[in-house]
């Protein structure tokens, strides 16, 4: 299996949250999958969460549970991620 570098995870996000409508989340499992494949994702998932985490830090992405914003070096459990809002000012 080909390395997946973070600069292709954080692209593999946003290119699967620019097809989801404002508001709508993806996991990141999504993104795994879109580079790995059904059968080779879960290698993945970790350099997926340290991505998200890298576009969280930027503002680009909300990483969130159950509906609400989270951090996600402290977060346990499944997340999901979802396009920032933009600012309105």
């Amino acid at each position: 299996m080909p390395t997946v570098t973070k600069k292709q995870a954080r692209e593999a996000i946003l290119e699967l949250l620019a097809h989801r409508d404002a508001g709508k989340t993806i996991c990141p499992s999504d993104a795994a999958r879109l580079l790995g494949g059904d059968d080779g994702f879960r290698p993945l998932m970790g350099v997926v969460r340290q991505a998200a985490g890298e576009l969280a830090a930027a503002g680009r992405i909300e990483v969130t549970q159950r509906g609400n914003v989270v951090d996600l070096a402290s977060a346990k459990g499944p997340i999901r991620l979802r396009a920032a809002a933009p600012n309105d000012a």
